[in-house]
Order: structure tokens, then C-alpha cells, then sequence
């Protein structure tokens, strides 16, 4: 059963219902065509990450944000 954790940031950047089944359908369709898994035990979750809790280069992306 395969099984894709998509990791975004949310709040006001988090991606609307719509788009987040276009991803989920997107990521299943990719797993049936590259590696013939059956669309029926695909897992897909989508998870929304606060930016406080989502850090690059030694900031959180809430910090890099403010500096542009």
C-alpha cells in the first residue's frame, strides 16, 4: 500500500479544498503510471505545517518572511 505525506504551510498560504484533492488525485495518478499501484490502497495525506514550525536555514519561514 503506498503512501505520500505531502507537507505544506499553512495559514494563509495553505491551499484551498480544491486544490488540495487536485494534489491528492495528481500524487495517486503519478503512483498508478510510474509504478502500477492500485489507486483503491494509495494513501495520500496532506499536512498543513504552521510557518512557526517550519524552519530553512536557520530560520523559522515566519522570520524569513518578514525580511522580503
Amino acid at each position: 500500500m503506498p503512501f505520500v505525506n505531502i507537507k505544506l504551510t499553512g495559514g494563509k498560504e495553505a491551499p484551498t479544498a480544491e486544490q488540495k484533492a487536485e494534489l491528492i488525485k495528481g500524487a495517486t495518478e503519478l503512483l498508478v503510471r510510474v509504478l502500477n499501484k492500485n489507486p483503491a490502497t494509495t494513501v495520500v495525506i496532506i499536512e498543513e505545517v504552521d510557518t512557526d514550525n517550519w524552519g530553512v536555514g536557520g530560520q523559522s519561514i515566519t522570520e524569513r518572511r518578514k525580511m522580503g
